[in-house]
């Protein structure tokens, strides 16, 4: 079961409804004194519904619920679909290039709001498990980038993260910077992916990944790191990956 209901976020946009969709597994009416791990996710709109998304394809991660029966709650927030705003929630950093001009980073903002007006929001309106070892976040893309800087930046709250082709060319020196200085406990587990027909659509893809992921290492994270045979940068892809990414993530 998915439900639906808009929300603002003013810090970012004002009084502009944006949607959240939380997924609810078919135990949660049948087992009340049950409660369940979280797992937070971005582009809420590409999440569940093929007629939500934005290029029509979703990452049909309902049905994968649905038919694995794992027993997790999922709350996906949309994006500002306006201008430039996505790539701004989306990132943790400031960041320039020749096709997006300068974006101003305020994925800070996004994360405070995420952990510190969502997250009690759903504890306290659902049957949830709150501790740092049950919340997870995950994404794609900038999503992906989120995902990671929340695992290290946000690491007492985030134990788990699944970053799905991270937007990591964005500035691999202030994304390396990021990871460097986060304290990040050892029992952290990160999922990093990248498909082999995009790994080099940006010219900073391969050398970051390397190097990022070197560093998450020499911190000790219970790192997996995979490129995909044949993954593109798309939702039909990265629904391609969810049963991988679960298990890796032990949910």
């Amino acid at each position: 079961m998915v439900i639906k209901w808009n929300i603002t976020i003013p810090k970012l946009s004002g009084d502009a409804q944006r949607r959240v969709y939380v997924y609810l597994p078919a135990s949660y009416d049948t087992e009340p004194d049950w409660r369940y791990p979280v797992m937070y996710m971005f582009d809420g709109h590409n999440v569940f519904f093929d007629e939500d998304a934005t290029y029509g394809k979703s990452w049909g991660m309902n049905r994968y619920m649905e038919e694995s029966g794992k027993e997790l709650i999922i709350v996906a927030v949309e994006c500002n679909h306006e201008g430039n705003c996505r790539l701004e929630e989306y990132s943790p950093i400031n960041f320039e290039n020749s096709t997006l001009g300068k974006i101003k980073g305020k994925g800070r903002t996004y994360m405070n709001w995420m952990v510190n007006t969502l997250k009690p929001y759903i504890d306290a309106n659902y049957r949830t498990l709150t501790d740092r070892c049950n919340t997870i976040i995950a994404g794609s893309s900038m999503g992906g980038l989120m995902a990671l800087y929340g695992a290290c930046v946000y690491n007492h709250v985030f134990q788990r993260a699944a970053c799905l082709s991270p937007s990591l060319w964005v500035s691999p020196g202030k994304v390396l910077e990021m990871v460097a200085r986060a304290h990040i406990r050892r029992d952290t587990c990160i999922y990093i992916d990248y498909g082999s027909e995009e790994i080099f659509n940006h010219a900073a893809n391969a050398e970051s990944l390397i190097s990022t992921s070197h560093l998450l290492l020499t911190k000790r994270v219970n790192l997996a790191l995979r490129v995909v045979p044949g993954g593109t940068h798309s939702e039909a892809s990265w629904e391609r990956q969810i049963p991988i990414f679960m298990d890796c993530l032990g949910l």
